[in-house]
Parts: C-alpha cells; sequence; structure tokens
C-alpha cells in the first residue's frame, strides 16, 4: 500500500473529470500502483508515523473500491492494511494493557476484531474475484473451495486472508462461531504452503507457528518444530518476529523459561534497523520481545507456584 507520490497524480486526474467510465480508469490505474508498488510501511523506522499514517491511507483505499469494487489489487490492499494496523496498533496496546485496565484492554480487543474482520471481508472479495462462488464454499468444504485457486500470484490473498481471520479469531475468547471457524485458517495457509511454500522468505511457515500457538487445546509441537526450521532456513534469521512466535507458542506452554529467555534474547540481539525488507515488523517484535522477557515472572511460573495452581 504506499507509493502515494505515484498514485496521487491519477487521482486529481479522476477529481477533475467528470465521466464515470475514465474516473473508473483512473481509479484502476490507481488500484494497479498500490497492488504493485509494495509497501514503504514495512521498511519504515518510525512506527509511530506509520500508526499514524495508516488509517489515511486505508480509508484512501475504501474510497477508491467504492468506485472499483472488484479491484484484486485493492481488495488485497485493504485486507493487508486493516489486518496489519489491527495486529500492530490495537492488539498490541491491548495486550501490554491487560494487566493494569483489564476492562479498556477488552474494549481495545473488540475493536481488533472488527478491523480483523473489516480486512477478512475485503480478502474474501478478493478471493470471489479469484474464483466467483469460493467464499460460500470456503464454510462447509474450505479445503476443496481453495483447491481451485492454483496460481501462486494468489497466495498473498490467501496467506492476508489467513491472518485476517486467524487473528480475528485470536482475539475472540470463547466465541463459538469464531472458533468453528478455525478450518478455513488452516485450509488457507495450507493451500499457501503448497503453491508457494517459500513465499517472502518463510513468512507462510512463520505465520502457521504463531496460528499453531494460538489455537485452543495442547498445541502441536512437532508441527511448530518443523514450521520454526523451515522459517528460520528461509528467512535466514533476519525475522524477529519468528523468535518471539516461538517463545508465545512453545515456551509459555511448556512453561519453559530457558527456551522462553532463549528464544527472546535472540530477538533482542538482533538490529532491527539493519533489514531493510521487514525493518517495521521487526521493531515491533524487538519491542514486544522486550516487554515479554520482564513478564517472565508472570508468564512462567515457579515449579512451587505450578504445583499450587494444580491443586
Amino acid at each position: 500500500m504506499a507509493i502515494l507520490n505515484r498514485a496521487l497524480p491519477v487521482l486529481l486526474a479522476a477529481l477533475l473529470t467528470a465521466g464515470c467510465s475514465v474516473r473508473r480508469f483512473a481509479v484502476n490505474r490507481v488500484g494497479d500502483a498500490l497492488a504493485s508498488g509494495g509497501s514503504s510501511y514495512e521498511s519504515d523506522e518510525d512506527v509511530e508515523l506509520v500508526g499514524s499514517a495508516l488509517p489515511f491511507g486505508l480509508k484512501l483505499v475504501e474510497s477508491l473500491l467504492a468506485e472499483s469494487p472488484r479491484h484484486k489489487g485493492l481488495l488485497l490492499t485493504a485486507c493487508q492494511g486493516f489486518t496489519t494496523y489491527s495486529y500492530l496498533f490495537v492488539k498490541e496496546d491491548a495486550d501490554r494493557l491487560a494487566d493494569t485496565d483489564i476492562d479498556a484492554a477488552s474494549r481495545m480487543r473488540t475493536r481488533a476484531r472488527r478491523l480483523f474482520l473489516r480486512g477478512h471481508r475485503y480478502g474474501y472479495r478478493g478471493l470471489e474475484v479469484v474464483r466467483a462462488g469460493i467464499t460460500g464454499q470456503m464454510i462447509t468444504d474450505p479445503k476443496g473451495a481453495l483447491a481451485m485457486v492454483r496460481n501462486k500470484k494468489d497466495v498473498p490473498m490467501l496467506y492476508w486472508n489467513a491472518a485476517a481471520l486467524g487473528l480475528a479469531i485470536s482475539v475472540s475468547k470463547g466465541d463459538a462461531s469464531m472458533l468453528a471457524r478455525l478450518p478455513e485458517v488452516e485450509a488457507l495457509i495450507g493451500r499457501a504452503l503448497e503453491l508457494d511454500e517459500s513465499w517472502q522468505q518463510g513468512s507462510l511457515h512463520e505465520f502457521a507457528v504463531t496460528f499453531a500457538g494460538a489455537k485452543p487445546g495442547t498445541p502441536d509441537y512437532a508441527a511448530i518444530e518443523k514450521h520454526y526450521k523451515r522459517a528460520l532456513e528461509l528467512s535466514k534469521g533476519k525475522h524477529a518476529g519468528l523468535f518471539v512466535s516461538y517463545a508465545e507458542a512453545v515456551a509459555v506452554p511448556k512453561q519453559d523459561p530457558v527456551v522462553f529467555r532463549s528464544m527472546l534474547e535472540k530477538a533482542l540481539a538482533m538490529d532491527p534497523y539493519e533489514y531493510e525488507p521487514s525493518r517495521l515488523p521487526n521493531l515491533v517484535a524487538y519491542g514486544r520481545a522486550g516487554w515479554l522477557l520482564e513478564r517472565i515472572d508472570d508468564l512462567i511460573l515457579a515449579p512451587g507456584v505450578m504445583e499450587e495452581n494444580a491443586k
């Protein structure tokens, strides 16, 4: 989403043009530019600046979609943008508030859920452009529906749909209707892995680590380990979020302080500014690693405390 410097001249042309067909053409040109130009947000070094800028960009994308509702690139951009904003700037704040203000944290998680689902709706509209009728089939047979998605170019749409819906489920604790949609997330990420498992330096495997740890019940540690190792190999250790995800997905459920501290220290040992393509997510992961490490006594209970709680 970004590159507004390229998009604004076309926007101006659209505003000055009264004809609907010309306006639609201009909007589609903007959509093409936004979808193909990559995201300058991910390489930005100022987290607060990005957090302030994203809402404007998202509203711009929504206004363009009002003119061109089936533009695949804009639909992907909206799904990615709302999911990213909610994850980095709403859910993260809710997690940190939970220790001091439960009610405020609950309200913020409710907002995060709405934003994740907003992104998810755009994502499923994007899937409909890929294959008409697929979203209805996702409810009854998600794997069968996604078997019809055969192009590697659609992996980003699959990934961001999985992220949007998966994260919405993660902030909807105890909501049976949301938990019932877990098979959709599994099918989305599974199909993306089948099409291009190395996409974006292992981002699919990294998401699988996060998702496996967030699912209810006992985590599948063997699956998490497999995805972690492959993500580490593909990213060459340049994604700080991978270490944080492993600490939360494995060390906390296992109550393993050694692994917990080791993984978070690996994230903190990285220079979050060094790897430009993932600078912003690395900065956020770096901050979360430090916060989690400060809370180790709350998250990893001493053996005596664990035994007392088990009584």
